[in-house]
């Protein structure tokens, strides 16, 4: 009699979806205190568009090293590691004293959550079946969203109530409490005392990469050729560069749209707490609606290309929406094209689907850090780009820059992804002869 296979995998992607939480949370919760640290701190606008953007120098320069590092310690231990770090550099961020603190603390943020992604997707390769991924990609990369709109309102809360130095402190002291669940709790597919038989054969029959980093395969030593492999790939290239396009909305909302509701829009902060909430609920939707949607199609019978590049590329160009904020000047009308903005971020933010689906199995890893460095550098051009461009007070330049860029992603996955196949690596043929 054949056993009911288990559902550990459930489990897993919910760990996942509190890690984006935890991991969002740290890096966006500068742009809730930055009105309040430029005052006290005496920070203009250059120089909090470099301390909004340090974070992704060392958060991109790392990712290929922590595609690396994750290949060789492992999904559990990376994201160990990793969690407890970054929240670290969050509690220190409480105890600056100036430009330079912030900036050092920022940049040591930037160092830890470089394998965060690399590692989700790896997770999501090992525990979830092809049929099931985007629909488990879109619930946990849900939380940056989620967890922003509902925390908006409790993170300014915590800041009128603690400052904005108990703000930092609170954040880190939860991240660091998380790192030691996820040590606790979470094991690969073949290290997992929960799972049973049927539900790993469930994920090995779907293309799942059950193994874990003990197998002989996963302990093959990268090389620069395994580097060009996925720097040469024509595929890849158009979802590195959809990424870029993707980061660059987040990257708007994560930092400078606090600011721009208050300082450039003339709302009061309270009100802007509120309403600065409603674009991430829209990408939130967004972002389930895209992963559930992907999974449904293919399901139906639908092709790989449209099922799954058609939710990334609708949604690159509503982002292209957020252009009309330029033409309003009512609060509601400003943040409706926010949110259809965000929206269509959130329908776009299916991405890491295509790591697994278009890289070889033996470098999933590798080729996730250089398509999160190719994204991630959205987070260093971004914020000091906008800080430049809004130095005249003027916003409308910085956001149809944004429109374009977002638009430039959307044709990347039209003319450079082509058909959704794995890229194979050129010697594989002289392995199997």
């Amino acid at each position: 009699m054949n056993k009911k296979a288990t559902k550990v995998r459930y489990g897993i992607v919910f760990m996942l979806f509190i890690t984006v939480i935890v991991n969002y949370m740290d890096r966006s919760n500068i742009s809730i205190a930055a009105p309040f640290i430029t005052k006290e701190l005496h920070i203009d606008t250059v120089q909090m568009g470099l301390i909004f953007s340090a974070f992704g120098w060392t958060y991109c320069l790392l990712q290929i090293p922590g595609g690396w590092l994750l290949d060789k310690l492992g999904n559990r231990n990376t994201h160990t590691i990793g969690i407890a770090g970054f929240s670290l550099m969050t509690l220190l961020q409480g105890f600056a004293s100036g430009f330079s603190g912030l900036m050092f603390f920022r940049v040591g943020l930037g160092v830890f959550e470089a394998p965060a992604f690399p590692t989700n997707s790896k997770v999501a390769a090992s525990w979830f079946p092809e049929n099931e991924r985007a629909r488990a990609v879109s619930i946990y990369t849900s939380g940056q969203f989620i967890g922003l709109a509902f925390l908006t309102p409790t993170l300014i809360f915590l800041q009128q109530t603690f400052g904005w130095r108990g703000l930092f402190i609170i954040a880190g002291i939860i991240g660091l409490a998380w790192s030691v669940l996820w040590f606790l709790f979470y094991r690969d597919p073949d290290k997992s005392k929960k799972v049973n038989q049927a539900e790993l054969d469930y994920i090995r029959e779907g293309d799942g990469i059950v193994a874990s980093s003990s197998d002989k395969s996963a302990k093959q030593k990268m090389t620069m050729k395994d580097l060009g492999v996925v720097l040469s790939s024509r595929k890849l290239w158009g979802i590195y560069i959809g990424q870029f396009a993707v980061n660059s909305t987040l990257w708007f909302f994560l930092t400078w749209f606090p600011t721009y509701l208050v300082e450039y829009r003339g709302m009061a902060f309270i009100k802007s707490g509120f309403l600065a909430s409603l674009p991430f609920i829209a990408a939130f939707i967004g972002v389930l609606a895209s992963g559930f949607l992907s999974d449904f199609l293919v399901k139906k019978g639908v092709s790989k290309d449209k099922a799954r590049k058609t939710p990334i590329i609708t949604g690159l160009l509503l982002a292209t929406s957020i252009i009309g904020a330029n033409y309003v000047d009512s609060p509601a009308l400003i943040v409706l094209f926010m949110s259809i903005a965000f929206f269509g971020n959130g329908f776009a933010s299916i991405t890491w689907v295509f790591v697994s689906l278009l890289a070889p199995k033996r470098l999933i890893g590798i080729a996730g850090g250089v398509f999160n460095f190719i994204g991630g550098t959205a987070s260093i051009i971004i914020p000091i780009v906008i800080g430049y461009l809004v130095k005249g007070g003027n916003f409308a330049p910085a956001l149809t820059f944004i429109a374009c860029v977002t638009l430039i992603g959307a044709l990347s996955y039209i003319f450079l992804v082509g058909k959704v196949e794995r890229v194979t690596e050129p010697n594989n043929v002289n392995k199997a002869a």
